[in-house]
Protein backbone atom coordinates (compact mmCIF):
# COMPACT_ATOMS: atom_id res chain seq x y z
CA UNK A 1 0.00 0.00 0.00
CA UNK A 2 1.70 3.64 -0.89
CA UNK A 3 2.27 5.45 1.74
CA UNK A 4 0.16 8.47 2.92
CA UNK A 5 1.43 11.81 2.09
CA UNK A 6 2.27 13.65 5.06
CA UNK A 7 0.28 16.76 6.16
CA UNK A 8 1.24 20.10 4.14
CA UNK A 9 1.52 23.30 4.81
CA UNK A 10 -0.86 25.63 3.26
CA UNK A 11 0.22 29.50 1.40
CA UNK A 12 -1.93 31.91 0.07
CA UNK A 13 -0.59 33.33 -3.10
CA UNK A 14 -2.42 36.05 -4.05
CA UNK A 15 -5.69 37.22 -3.87
CA UNK A 16 -8.52 40.04 -4.88
CA UNK A 17 -11.69 41.16 -4.65
CA UNK A 18 -14.18 43.51 -6.96
CA UNK A 19 -15.34 46.38 -5.41
CA UNK A 20 -18.59 46.27 -3.51
CA UNK A 21 -21.17 47.58 -4.88
CA UNK A 22 -24.97 48.21 -2.94
CA UNK A 23 -28.02 46.07 -3.83
CA UNK A 24 -30.23 47.53 -6.67
CA UNK A 25 -27.25 49.68 -7.74
CA UNK A 26 -23.92 49.91 -9.72
CA UNK A 27 -24.34 45.62 -10.62
CA UNK A 28 -27.56 45.76 -10.08
CA UNK A 29 -27.76 43.52 -13.99
CA UNK A 30 -24.52 41.44 -13.29
CA UNK A 31 -26.04 38.07 -12.14
CA UNK A 32 -23.09 36.47 -9.77
CA UNK A 33 -21.57 33.98 -11.88
CA UNK A 34 -20.10 36.89 -14.04
CA UNK A 35 -19.47 39.29 -11.09
CA UNK A 36 -17.80 36.13 -9.51
CA UNK A 37 -16.05 35.61 -12.75
CA UNK A 38 -14.48 38.92 -13.38
CA UNK A 39 -12.37 38.04 -10.01
CA UNK A 40 -11.76 35.18 -10.61
CA UNK A 41 -9.97 35.17 -14.19
CA UNK A 42 -7.79 37.82 -12.70
CA UNK A 43 -6.40 36.08 -9.67
CA UNK A 44 -6.38 32.65 -11.34
CA UNK A 45 -4.72 33.84 -14.07
CA UNK A 46 -1.36 34.07 -11.49
CA UNK A 47 -0.92 30.36 -11.77
CA UNK A 48 -0.35 27.79 -14.66
CA UNK A 49 -3.78 26.28 -15.38
CA UNK A 50 -2.87 23.21 -15.91
CA UNK A 51 -2.22 23.60 -12.42
CA UNK A 52 -5.21 24.46 -10.42
CA UNK A 53 -6.49 21.51 -8.96
CA UNK A 54 -10.37 22.88 -8.10
CA UNK A 55 -12.03 26.47 -7.72
CA UNK A 56 -13.96 26.87 -4.36
CA UNK A 57 -16.61 29.41 -3.87
CA UNK A 58 -19.17 30.39 -1.21
CA UNK A 59 -22.36 31.68 -1.80
CA UNK A 60 -25.51 32.40 0.00
CA UNK A 61 -28.38 33.76 -2.15
CA UNK A 62 -27.99 32.31 -5.37
CA UNK A 63 -29.99 30.08 -8.07
CA UNK A 64 -27.85 26.62 -6.41
CA UNK A 65 -27.02 24.23 -9.10
CA UNK A 66 -23.51 25.23 -8.43
CA UNK A 67 -22.66 28.65 -8.84
CA UNK A 68 -19.50 27.84 -8.58
CA UNK A 69 -18.67 26.04 -11.79
CA UNK A 70 -20.75 28.12 -13.82
CA UNK A 71 -18.37 30.64 -12.36
CA UNK A 72 -15.62 28.77 -13.57
CA UNK A 73 -16.65 28.54 -17.05
CA UNK A 74 -17.86 32.04 -17.28
CA UNK A 75 -14.18 32.85 -16.45
CA UNK A 76 -12.60 30.88 -19.50
CA UNK A 77 -11.11 28.65 -17.23
CA UNK A 78 -11.03 25.01 -18.93
CA UNK A 79 -13.97 22.58 -18.49
CA UNK A 80 -11.39 20.11 -16.61
CA UNK A 81 -11.14 21.79 -13.56
CA UNK A 82 -13.63 21.19 -11.25
CA UNK A 83 -15.65 23.88 -9.04
CA UNK A 84 -17.59 23.21 -6.02
CA UNK A 85 -20.61 25.91 -4.22
CA UNK A 86 -20.28 25.76 -0.55
CA UNK A 87 -23.33 27.85 1.92
CA UNK A 88 -22.77 27.91 5.10
CA UNK A 89 -24.44 31.96 5.03
CA UNK A 90 -22.47 34.61 5.80
CA UNK A 91 -19.51 32.35 6.55
CA UNK A 92 -19.60 30.74 2.91
CA UNK A 93 -16.56 32.41 1.57
CA UNK A 94 -14.75 32.11 4.79
CA UNK A 95 -15.51 27.88 4.91
CA UNK A 96 -14.57 27.60 1.74
CA UNK A 97 -11.16 29.01 2.36
CA UNK A 98 -10.88 26.68 5.28
CA UNK A 99 -11.67 23.45 3.36
CA UNK A 100 -9.31 24.53 0.44
CA UNK A 101 -6.68 24.76 2.71
CA UNK A 102 -7.59 21.64 4.27
CA UNK A 103 -7.53 19.82 0.77
CA UNK A 104 -4.40 21.00 0.59
CA UNK A 105 -2.76 20.00 3.71
CA UNK A 106 -4.63 16.49 3.62
CA UNK A 107 -2.46 16.27 0.25
CA UNK A 108 -5.94 15.84 -1.76
CA UNK A 109 -4.56 18.90 -3.72
CA UNK A 110 -1.68 21.37 -4.54
CA UNK A 111 -3.67 24.71 -5.72
CA UNK A 112 -6.60 25.70 -5.21
CA UNK A 113 -8.46 28.83 -6.06
CA UNK A 114 -10.98 29.43 -3.00
CA UNK A 115 -13.35 32.44 -2.18
CA UNK A 116 -16.78 33.61 -2.98
CA UNK A 117 -19.33 35.90 -4.62
CA UNK A 118 -22.71 37.53 -3.97
CA UNK A 119 -25.13 39.01 -5.96
CA UNK A 120 -28.54 40.70 -3.70
CA UNK A 121 -29.42 42.50 -6.90
CA UNK A 122 -29.85 39.38 -8.61
CA UNK A 123 -31.02 37.15 -5.99
CA UNK A 124 -33.78 34.58 -7.58
CA UNK A 125 -37.25 34.97 -5.81
CA UNK A 126 -38.08 31.95 -3.78
CA UNK A 127 -41.45 30.30 -2.78
CA UNK A 128 -42.66 27.82 -0.72
CA UNK A 129 -43.82 24.27 -2.53
CA UNK A 130 -47.33 23.52 -1.83
CA UNK A 131 -46.86 20.41 -0.46
CA UNK A 132 -44.62 22.29 1.96
CA UNK A 133 -46.38 22.50 5.41
CA UNK A 134 -45.31 26.13 5.60
CA UNK A 135 -46.76 26.92 3.07
CA UNK A 136 -49.96 28.36 3.87
CA UNK A 137 -48.43 30.79 6.77
CA UNK A 138 -45.74 31.32 4.27
CA UNK A 139 -48.65 33.23 2.50
CA UNK A 140 -49.41 30.77 -0.47
CA UNK A 141 -48.93 30.93 -4.04
CA UNK A 142 -48.06 34.57 -4.46
CA UNK A 143 -45.51 34.70 -1.82
CA UNK A 144 -41.67 34.83 -1.95
CA UNK A 145 -39.02 35.14 0.64
CA UNK A 146 -35.81 36.60 0.40
CA UNK A 147 -33.78 34.74 3.49
CA UNK A 148 -33.85 31.47 4.24
CA UNK A 149 -35.09 29.70 7.36
CA UNK A 150 -32.03 29.41 9.71
CA UNK A 151 -33.81 27.59 12.78
CA UNK A 152 -36.61 25.77 13.85
CA UNK A 153 -40.20 27.15 14.12
CA UNK A 154 -41.67 29.91 12.35
CA UNK A 155 -39.84 31.28 9.00
CA UNK A 156 -39.29 35.05 9.83
CA UNK A 157 -37.67 37.32 7.51
CA UNK A 158 -36.79 39.71 10.34
CA UNK A 159 -34.31 36.68 11.25
CA UNK A 160 -31.24 38.62 11.51
CA UNK A 161 -32.28 41.70 12.43
CA UNK A 162 -34.40 40.08 15.35
CA UNK A 163 -31.32 37.98 16.50
CA UNK A 164 -29.17 41.11 16.39
CA UNK A 165 -31.55 43.20 18.83
CA UNK A 166 -32.01 39.89 20.91
CA UNK A 167 -28.44 39.71 21.37
CA UNK A 168 -28.21 43.50 22.16
CA UNK A 169 -31.36 43.10 24.74
CA UNK A 170 -29.25 39.95 26.17
CA UNK A 171 -25.98 41.29 26.92
CA UNK A 172 -27.71 44.86 27.85
CA UNK A 173 -25.93 46.82 24.39
CA UNK A 174 -27.58 49.98 23.46
CA UNK A 175 -27.74 51.87 20.68
CA UNK A 176 -25.80 54.61 22.15
CA UNK A 177 -23.01 52.14 22.69
CA UNK A 178 -23.14 50.98 18.86
CA UNK A 179 -22.92 54.98 17.51
CA UNK A 180 -19.26 54.98 17.88
CA UNK A 181 -18.73 51.85 15.98
CA UNK A 182 -20.50 53.05 13.18
CA UNK A 183 -18.52 56.29 13.10
CA UNK A 184 -14.96 54.08 13.34
CA UNK A 185 -16.10 51.69 10.61
CA UNK A 186 -16.72 54.54 7.82
CA UNK A 187 -13.82 56.88 8.76
CA UNK A 188 -11.12 54.40 8.89
CA UNK A 189 -12.43 53.02 5.50
CA UNK A 190 -12.22 56.74 3.65
CA UNK A 191 -8.59 56.88 5.54
CA UNK A 192 -8.20 53.28 3.61
CA UNK A 193 -9.43 54.66 0.19
CA UNK A 194 -7.35 57.80 0.64
CA UNK A 195 -4.51 55.98 1.19
CA UNK A 196 -4.83 53.49 -1.25
CA UNK A 197 -4.08 50.68 0.74
CA UNK A 198 -6.32 48.51 -1.13
CA UNK A 199 -5.01 49.19 -4.62
CA UNK A 200 -3.25 46.38 -5.68
CA UNK A 201 -6.27 44.17 -4.73
CA UNK A 202 -9.11 46.11 -6.03
CA UNK A 203 -10.96 44.43 -9.21
CA UNK A 204 -12.76 46.81 -11.77
CA UNK A 205 -15.42 44.33 -12.78
CA UNK A 206 -17.42 46.76 -14.77
CA UNK A 207 -16.32 50.15 -16.06
CA UNK A 208 -16.67 53.57 -14.22
CA UNK A 209 -16.95 51.04 -11.20
CA UNK A 210 -14.52 51.80 -9.08
CA UNK A 211 -15.86 52.33 -5.63
CA UNK A 212 -17.18 50.68 -2.44
CA UNK A 213 -20.34 52.02 -2.95
CA UNK A 214 -21.31 51.42 1.30
CA UNK A 215 -18.60 53.86 2.16
CA UNK A 216 -19.79 57.31 3.77
CA UNK A 217 -17.41 60.27 4.07
CA UNK A 218 -20.10 62.51 5.68
CA UNK A 219 -21.09 59.32 8.34
CA UNK A 220 -22.15 62.03 11.60
CA UNK A 221 -23.65 61.53 14.72
CA UNK A 222 -26.27 63.85 13.70
CA UNK A 223 -27.01 61.35 11.18
CA UNK A 224 -27.41 58.22 13.15
CA UNK A 225 -29.38 60.29 15.45
CA UNK A 226 -32.23 60.47 12.68
CA UNK A 227 -31.88 56.67 11.43
CA UNK A 228 -34.83 54.64 13.34
CA UNK A 229 -35.23 51.29 14.29
CA UNK A 230 -35.20 48.86 11.83
CA UNK A 231 -36.84 46.10 14.41
CA UNK A 232 -40.57 46.42 15.33
CA UNK A 233 -40.88 46.87 19.08
CA UNK A 234 -37.08 47.17 18.99
CA UNK A 235 -34.81 50.28 20.32
CA UNK A 236 -31.12 49.33 18.89
CA UNK A 237 -31.08 47.79 15.43
CA UNK A 238 -30.70 50.67 12.25
CA UNK A 239 -30.20 50.62 8.92
CA UNK A 240 -27.08 52.09 10.18
CA UNK A 241 -25.45 50.00 12.93
CA UNK A 242 -26.71 46.77 10.51
CA UNK A 243 -24.62 46.09 7.53
CA UNK A 244 -26.19 46.81 3.89
CA UNK A 245 -27.08 43.92 1.54
CA UNK A 246 -24.07 44.04 -1.17
CA UNK A 247 -22.87 42.95 -4.48
CA UNK A 248 -19.40 41.24 -4.48
CA UNK A 249 -16.99 38.58 -5.21
CA UNK A 250 -13.52 38.31 -3.60
CA UNK A 251 -10.92 34.86 -4.24
CA UNK A 252 -7.07 33.53 -3.40
CA UNK A 253 -4.91 31.10 -4.30
CA UNK A 254 -4.08 28.85 -2.04
CA UNK A 255 -1.83 26.18 -2.80
CA UNK A 256 0.76 23.80 -0.69
CA UNK A 257 4.33 23.96 0.19
CA UNK A 258 5.56 21.35 -2.56
CA UNK A 259 3.87 23.88 -5.31
CA UNK A 260 5.64 26.67 -3.99
CA UNK A 261 9.08 24.87 -4.55
CA UNK A 262 7.95 23.45 -7.39
CA UNK A 263 7.43 26.72 -9.24
CA UNK A 264 9.38 28.88 -7.11
CA UNK A 265 7.06 31.13 -5.90
CA UNK A 266 7.10 33.53 -3.03
CA UNK A 267 4.14 32.99 -0.65
CA UNK A 268 1.99 36.08 0.65
CA UNK A 269 0.71 34.45 3.77
CA UNK A 270 0.82 31.06 5.59
CA UNK A 271 -2.93 29.21 6.65
CA UNK A 272 -2.67 28.09 9.68
CA UNK A 273 -5.84 26.50 11.59
CA UNK A 274 -9.46 27.18 10.87
CA UNK A 275 -12.31 26.53 13.05
CA UNK A 276 -16.06 26.00 13.20
CA UNK A 277 -18.21 26.27 15.85
CA UNK A 278 -22.10 26.42 17.00
CA UNK A 279 -24.32 28.61 18.98
CA UNK A 280 -27.71 30.02 19.60
CA UNK A 281 -29.55 30.61 16.34
CA UNK A 282 -31.78 33.15 18.32
CA UNK A 283 -28.60 34.86 18.84
CA UNK A 284 -26.38 34.38 15.86
CA UNK A 285 -23.87 37.54 16.20
CA UNK A 286 -22.75 35.98 19.94
CA UNK A 287 -20.89 32.98 17.65
CA UNK A 288 -17.76 34.54 16.70
CA UNK A 289 -16.33 35.33 19.86
CA UNK A 290 -16.41 31.49 20.99
CA UNK A 291 -14.90 30.37 17.45
CA UNK A 292 -12.18 32.90 17.87
CA UNK A 293 -11.68 31.70 21.68
CA UNK A 294 -11.73 27.99 20.04
CA UNK A 295 -9.07 29.29 17.99
CA UNK A 296 -6.69 30.89 20.21
CA UNK A 297 -6.83 28.21 22.43
CA UNK A 298 -5.97 25.61 19.76
CA UNK A 299 -2.73 27.17 19.07
CA UNK A 300 -1.83 28.48 22.30
CA UNK A 301 -1.93 31.66 21.46
CA UNK A 302 -3.82 34.98 23.76
CA UNK A 303 -5.31 37.92 22.02
CA UNK A 304 -1.71 39.69 22.91
CA UNK A 305 -0.10 37.47 20.38
CA UNK A 306 -2.46 38.64 17.48
CA UNK A 307 -1.58 41.47 15.50
CA UNK A 308 -4.53 42.17 13.58
CA UNK A 309 -7.94 41.00 14.05
CA UNK A 310 -10.34 41.15 10.53
CA UNK A 311 -13.79 40.50 11.67
CA UNK A 312 -17.39 40.99 9.99
CA UNK A 313 -19.35 43.68 12.00
CA UNK A 314 -22.66 42.35 10.28
CA UNK A 315 -24.04 44.13 12.93
CA UNK A 316 -22.00 46.51 15.44
CA UNK A 317 -23.61 44.65 18.06
CA UNK A 318 -20.61 42.24 17.34
CA UNK A 319 -18.16 44.97 17.66
CA UNK A 320 -19.29 45.64 20.85
CA UNK A 321 -19.08 41.57 22.15
CA UNK A 322 -15.21 41.72 20.88
CA UNK A 323 -14.55 44.94 22.77
CA UNK A 324 -15.89 43.00 26.24
CA UNK A 325 -14.14 40.00 25.16
CA UNK A 326 -10.66 41.20 24.10
CA UNK A 327 -10.58 45.00 25.02
CA UNK A 328 -7.03 45.34 24.95
CA UNK A 329 -7.10 44.24 21.08
CA UNK A 330 -9.52 47.07 19.80
CA UNK A 331 -7.60 49.60 18.10
CA UNK A 332 -5.77 46.25 16.18
CA UNK A 333 -9.45 45.12 15.06
CA UNK A 334 -11.09 46.02 11.49
CA UNK A 335 -8.03 48.95 11.40
CA UNK A 336 -9.65 48.85 7.57
CA UNK A 337 -12.67 49.76 8.62
CA UNK A 338 -15.47 47.16 8.45
CA UNK A 339 -18.56 46.25 6.89
CA UNK A 340 -20.90 48.61 8.34
CA UNK A 341 -18.95 50.41 6.03
CA UNK A 342 -17.86 48.10 2.66
CA UNK A 343 -21.08 46.03 3.16
CA UNK A 344 -21.13 42.22 3.42
CA UNK A 345 -22.10 40.62 0.36
CA UNK A 346 -22.37 37.19 1.75
CA UNK A 347 -20.31 34.51 -0.11
CA UNK A 348 -17.79 36.57 -0.76
CA UNK A 349 -17.26 38.71 2.60
CA UNK A 350 -14.66 35.76 4.24
CA UNK A 351 -12.45 36.28 1.01
CA UNK A 352 -12.63 40.02 1.68
CA UNK A 353 -11.45 39.63 5.51
CA UNK A 354 -9.02 37.70 4.41
CA UNK A 355 -7.57 40.28 2.05
CA UNK A 356 -7.84 43.11 4.37
CA UNK A 357 -6.48 41.36 6.81
CA UNK A 358 -3.74 40.48 5.23
CA UNK A 359 -2.98 44.16 3.62
CA UNK A 360 -3.47 45.37 7.63
CA UNK A 361 -0.73 43.52 8.36
CA UNK A 362 1.63 44.93 5.53
CA UNK A 363 0.52 48.56 6.72
CA UNK A 364 1.43 47.60 10.26
CA UNK A 365 4.41 45.29 9.94
CA UNK A 366 2.46 42.76 11.90
CA UNK A 367 2.80 38.63 11.60
CA UNK A 368 -0.20 36.93 12.97
CA UNK A 369 -3.82 37.34 12.13
CA UNK A 370 -7.53 36.12 12.77
CA UNK A 371 -10.54 36.41 10.69
CA UNK A 372 -13.80 36.17 12.05
CA UNK A 373 -17.69 35.74 11.15
CA UNK A 374 -21.36 35.13 12.87
CA UNK A 375 -23.38 33.21 10.35
CA UNK A 376 -26.87 33.00 10.14
CA UNK A 377 -28.36 30.16 12.46
CA UNK A 378 -25.71 30.79 15.04
CA UNK A 379 -22.63 29.71 13.35
CA UNK A 380 -18.86 30.94 13.88
CA UNK A 381 -16.16 30.72 11.95
CA UNK A 382 -12.49 31.75 12.44
CA UNK A 383 -8.91 31.33 10.81
CA UNK A 384 -5.40 32.18 11.82
CA UNK A 385 -2.90 33.43 9.20
CA UNK A 386 0.95 34.26 9.32
CA UNK A 387 2.21 36.65 6.82
CA UNK A 388 5.43 35.38 5.09
CA UNK A 389 8.31 37.89 4.92
CA UNK A 390 8.40 39.81 1.21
Amino acid sequence: MKKAKEKERVYIINGARSYIGIENSMYRHIPVEKLGAAVLAKVAACCPQEAIDLIMAGNAVGAGGNPARLTALEAGLPQWIPAITLDAQCSSGLESIAAAAAKISSGQADLIVAGGMESSSTAPRRGYHENHPDYQAAGGAHAWYRAAKFSPGAHLESAMLDGAERTAAAHEITRTQLDPWVLRSHQLAVKTREAGILEDILIEVKEGCNFDEGIRDRMSQRLLDRVPCVVQNGSVTTAANACLTNDGAAFLSLCSESYLRKHDRKPWAEFLDAVSVGGDPQKSPEAMIPAIRKLLMRNGLDETDIDIFECNEAFAVIDELFADAYPGAVARYNVLGGALAYGHPYGATGGILVLHALKALEQNAGQLAVCGIAAAGGMGTAVLLRRCAS
